[in-house]
């Protein structure tokens, strides 16, 4: 099989990394998915994290036993490039008290 800009093969099942919003990881959301018969919609589980995996049964290369497709999550930030942008990751960081490392024992 050739590469392709998508899609990656693992024996019969196909990966697809797929770019999400925060809003969209954290929320949930139905979001339109290219797989290899086609646009389908993939429903992300509100709480999703970066490198999760979601499987689309049989959706990966055909044959007497298909195999699966396994969408991976990639959370993508927006750009803090503007005064708004700016003044909203500020307001997270405020409001939300959040410490991705607090696990690791370092503040």
């Amino acid at each position: 099989l050739l590469p392709h800009r998508f899609f990656r093969g693992e024996g019969r099942d196909v990966y697809l990394e797929l770019p999400v919003a925060p809003w969209e990881a954290a929320l949930g959301a139905n979001v339109p998915v290219p797989t290899l018969g086609g646009t389908v919609n993939l429903r992300i589980p509100a709480g999703s994290q970066s490198g999760n995996k979601l499987r689309l049964k049989g959706r990966g290369l055909p044959g007497k036993e298909p195999g699966d497709m396994y969408v991976v999550l990639q959370v993508i930030l927006p750009p803090a490039d503007s005064d708004a942008a700016r003044l909203l990751y500020k307001q997270m960081e405020d409001q939300l008290g959040f410490n991705p490392r607090a696990t690791m024992g370092v503040s």
